[in-house]
């Protein structure tokens, strides 16, 4: 019945063997549920189409119910996940773009050397990082109080494809979206969805981007508006570990130093560093194994860097307590006493004489 529908902009049916330009009609569930609306050219589309789209309410419901259940820790909440973008045919796609499983990630050996990287490597690897650079300060300009985090995930799918690339999350184990976006307390893995960006918010922007063979992997911490100096402190002091990190750079030094060089700053300034996640080796492999880079001190992190290695230094710094929380998605990890976190992140290469910021600012910026 006609009646169950609404009078939208017109698109595309719905129904993938359709492909006809649709009517005005509208899903009356996916209304109800306020996703993202579904629009088809008849009822009969509609009907076809019912078998397979009923699973989108059935998610978004289970979704809703396990948070309705879950304590948050602080005060931010998840909004609506729109649906996985689509990576032209022509862009050259990663192993676990369809299937969700990075194979060669789980076949390689822990106890393996770090990759000492070729020049034909590293010369892709450099590029990749400077387009991953391009996208990630693209998407920066449009942090501003109102804008969705969807909105800015949708900017940096566009940018990255404009650039014949994949966006190296997108499907990475499930992940439904093109990039990272990390508001206030989540420590990292925010999916991006229909909340918007308030005034004294602060954000983090995560991308990687996959190009011509090889991943590349970045991010930083902005504000929202008007920040409160104790939220300018916390990223300035998380951008501040993580450079003082890459200043000890250089063939020789063990890879476990750098947590002791990233906590000696963070615990000065009264914050606490995150002991959940680390930096990881990154060439064709989206995360290595080997090296693994913990962000704390006194840790158990094996080897010494040597010219050749590349490697991401991505220290995540808390305002409060050291600990971690999951959201029911199975992503967003937020601190365990709801305060804010922050974080910057570069991909280091190891040389003869130090390092290379392969994911650095242009000088100009």
């Amino acid at each position: 019945n006609k009646r169950h529908f609404s009078t939208m902009t017109k698109s595309i049916c719905k129904r993938k063997e359709c492909g006809k330009e649709s009517s005005t009609l509208q899903c009356p569930k996916c209304m109800s549920l306020s996703l993202p609306p579904s629009f088809y050219c008849c009822q009969e589309c509609f009907k076809l189409d019912w078998s397979e789209h009923k699973f989108v309410h059935q998610g978004e419901e289970m979704r809703r119910k396990l948070f309705e259940e879950f304590d948050f820790t602080g005060k931010l909440r998840p909004g609506i996940v729109s649906p996985q973008q689509k990576v032209p045919d022509h862009i050259a796609k990663p192993e676990y773009w369809e299937t969700g499983e990075p194979v060669s990630e789980r076949k390689s050996r822990e106890s393996s050397p770090p990759v000492v990287h070729t020049s034909d490597q590293i010369r892709k690897i450099r590029h990749a990082c400077k387009l991953g650079r391009e996208v990630l300060d693209i998407a920066a300009k449009a942090v501003k109080p109102g804008i969705t985090t969807d909105e800015i995930d949708k900017i940096v799918f566009n940018e990255t494809v404009a650039r014949n690339a994949y966006p190296s999350p997108l499907n990475y184990r499930g992940f439904p979206k093109s990039c990272c976006i990390s508001v206030n307390e989540v420590i990292c893995h925010g999916i991006p969805d229909s909340r918007p960006l308030e005034d004294g918010d602060i954000v983090n922007l995560d991308i990687s981007l996959y190009y011509d063979g090889v991943h590349s992997d970045l991010n930083e911490t902005y504000c929202v508006g008007n920040v409160d100096e104790a939220g300018k402190k916390l990223i300035r002091v998380s951008e501040e570990s993580l450079m003082k990190a890459i200043e000890t750079c250089k063939p020789g030094t063990m890879f476990r130093d750098l947590g002791n060089t990233i906590s000696k700053h963070v615990q000065a300034n009264g914050f606490s560093v995150d002991r959940t996640y680390c930096g990881h080796g990154i060439n064709e492999l989206f995360h290595c194994n080997n090296p693994t880079i913990p962000h704390y001190a006194k840790n158990k992190a094996i080897g010494t860097m040597k010219a050749g290695n590349i490697f991401t230094i991505e220290p995540m710094i808390n305002e409060g307590i050291y600990g971690t929380v999951h959201w029911p998605d199975g992503w967003t990890a937020v601190t365990k006493d709801g305060k804010r976190s922050a974080q910057f992140e570069h991909t280091i290469l190891i040389t003869e004489t130090g390092c290379e910021i392969l994911t650095a600012r242009n000088p100009t910026q």
